[in-house]
């Protein structure tokens, strides 16, 4: 693996026990702090490479490598620890009476304790501009709350990869733009799964796309979604009117 890769995936492919094959042969390398959208359509893979990234599928064929690590089940705690995964539905991480107890229970159960655990959790909450919000009952945020707090939780864990399965869905307009602001925020390696092609647009400059189990296109993200070859052999669309083509030119200027 190259030195200051975050996640190398080598020929990774899996077969459901009723004979479906939904990784063929996947090939992916994602450098330490790089940000990149994982598209698709429905059935493409994407979620059951998730699933292989934190180890609960896995073992018909393929190598992954998390910052060095290899996954097998001598290092499957520690990966686990190294890819932090932020579920579609908040209430599916968030479990516990109070937000800060929610953010400590990882680091808890890793042992983490006292001052040290205090102090992740508070600065998780900082990050995701929830700092306020301990003493709160998950129940009683918003949409948009939960979610950025379902973001601390996996990030006192101090992840080295991050990844984000379907994070704007049912978001309403404030909250998905406060979360973009957070994750825009975040000095870290972020893998973004998404059907919502203009927030992958804003958050993450590579884009790969996976169609029928293989990778289809891997690019910067405008020049794929300004393609309309690539984007209709992968059955994906923009919504009407919006131009991926302002943001090609607005980084041309501004590569940075």
């Amino acid at each position: 693996m190259r030195p200051g890769t975050a996640l190398s995936i080598r020929d990774l492919s899996f077969t459901y026990p009723d004979g479906t094959e939904v990784l063929k042969g996947i090939d992916l390398d994602v450098d330490r702090g790089e940000r990149v959208a994982l598209l698709g359509p429905n059935g493409a893979g994407k979620t059951t490479l998730l699933l292989h990234l934190i180890g609960i599928l896995g073992g018909h064929g393929g190598r992954i490598n998390v910052a060095g690590l290899d996954l097998d089940d001598t290092s499957l705690a520690e990966v686990r620890r190294r890819v932090g995964l932020v579920f579609q539905d908040p209430d599916d991480q968030l479990f516990m009476p109070s937000v800060s107890e929610d953010v400590a229970f990882g680091p808890a159960n890793y042992g983490v304790s006292g001052e040290a655990l205090q102090h992740r959790v508070g600065d998780a909450l900082e990050r995701v501009g929830m700092g306020s919000a301990g003493p709160r009952a998950p129940h009683h945020l918003s949409g948009g709350e939960r979610r950025r707090v379902a973001v601390a939780t996996v990030l006192a864990m101090e992840p080295e990869i991050l990844v984000l399965d379907e994070p704007s869905s049912n978001l309403d307009p404030l909250g998905r733009r406060r979360l973009a602001e957070v994750l825009n925020r975040l000095d870290i390696t972020l893998i973004l799964v998404t059907h919502d092609l203009p927030y992958a647009l804003q958050l993450c400059r590579r884009a790969v796309i996976l169609n029928e189990g293989r990778v289809a296109a891997d690019g910067p993200t405008p020049s794929i979604m300004g393609d309309p070859s690539v984007m209709a052999v992968n059955q994906l669309e923009l919504p009407p009117g919006f131009d991926p083509g302002l943001v090609i030119r607005r980084q041309a200027v501004d590569p940075d």
